[in-house]
Formats: structure tokens, C-alpha cells, sequence
């Protein structure tokens, strides 16, 4: 069995996972979403006075990238849309990658004695593949670019669901 083997409906493996990986996530933020706009005082008001603006707008760019990299990862590739569409997914997890840089641990118990944990490699990650992966396909070697973006994506998802855990915003919004 080669590595471009797929099943069903032509979805590959790794593919199959990043979509129920993305599935759970993007489930997950609709709760969260849904607790804090739901009047439930106890969950909004444990969140509200955290809700500063890196988070916002990590948020903001977070959330419309985890279902535009799905579309485009599981489009037609090659076409003007794809290049418009991964020109904005890349600004936005470029977006999402810095701002996190302004989250973490108050308490400096973090990386190397900083705010920082290690959720932070995912950015860096992100900082350094979307370039390369731009690189590669102007270059023309698209394989490694759908590599170089694919690694974000996994990233994204992985990060995403590590943000639920307890005692972060969106793990206090869905679990309390």
C-alpha cells in the first residue's frame, strides 16, 4: 500500500483524521461560543475580565482559518480561488501565530521561565512553514508546499483542542 492510497471517497488517511480532528475542534468552539453568548453568568463572568484584546483577536482569526484551511485542503487545487483563498487562510494563521505570543501563563511558570508554554511551538511552526510553503510553490515543487501547509493545519487543530483544557477561556466555557 503506497503512501497516496486513500478510502473513502478518495480521502487519504492522514486526510480522514484532520477532518475529524477539525470536526471536534470547530464543535467545540460552537459550544464555547454558545455558552458565552447563552447568559450563563457563571461562565461569561469567569471569562469576560480575560477576553483582552490578543485574545480577541486570536480568536477572530483562529476560527474563520480552521474551516477555510479544511475547504482548502480538501479542494481543487491550482486555481485563482485556491491562491485567493490560501493567500487569506495564510494571513490568517500568520495572524493567529503572532498574537499568540501575547498568551499564556501570568504567573511566568511557563517556557524558560516566561509566560510562554509549549502550545507556543505550534506558532513558531506556523511562522516559519507558511513561508516555505509559499516559497515552494512558486518554485513549483507543490508537493512540499502541501507538506509545509499541512503542517499549520495539524498545528491548528492540535493547538485548538489543547486550548479547552481546564482553567483556559474557551476549557471554561464549555466545561465550566
Amino acid at each position: 500500500m503506497s503512501d497516496n492510497s486513500s478510502i473513502a471517497k478518495g480521502y487519504s488517511v492522514p486526510g480522514m483524521i484532520m477532518i475529524a480532528g477539525a470536526t471536534i475542534l470547530l464543535t467545540l468552539l460552537l459550544m464555547a461560543l454558545t455558552n458565552f453568548g447563552s447568559g450563563n453568568a457563571a461562565a461569561a463572568a469567569s471569562v469576560s475580565d480575560r477576553l483582552t484584546l490578543p485574545v480577541i483577536l486570536h480568536l477572530a482569526t483562529v476560527i474563520p482559518a480552521l474551516p477555510l484551511g479544511a475547504y482548502i485542503l480538501l479542494r481543487r487545487k491550482g486555481d485563482r480561488l485556491h491562491k485567493i483563498l490560501g493567500r487569506t487562510w495564510g494571513g490568517l494563521m500568520m495572524t493567529t501565530a503572532i498574537t499568540s505570543f501575547w498568551l499564556g501563563r501570568s504567573d511566568g511558570s511557563g517556557l524558560f521561565g516566561t509566560h510562554l508554554g509549549f502550545i507556543h511551538i505550534f506558532a513558531v511552526v506556523t511562522l516559519v512553514s507558511i513561508p516555505l510553503g509559499v516559497w515552494q510553490a512558486r518554485i513549483g515543487n507543490i508537493k512540499e508546499h502541501y507538506r509545509a501547509m499541512q503542517g499549520p493545519y495539524i498545528g491548528l487543530i492540535i493547538a485548538g483542542i489543547f486550548s479547552f483544557i481546564p482553567d483556559r477561556i474557551l476549557g471554561n466555557l464549555v466545561f465550566g
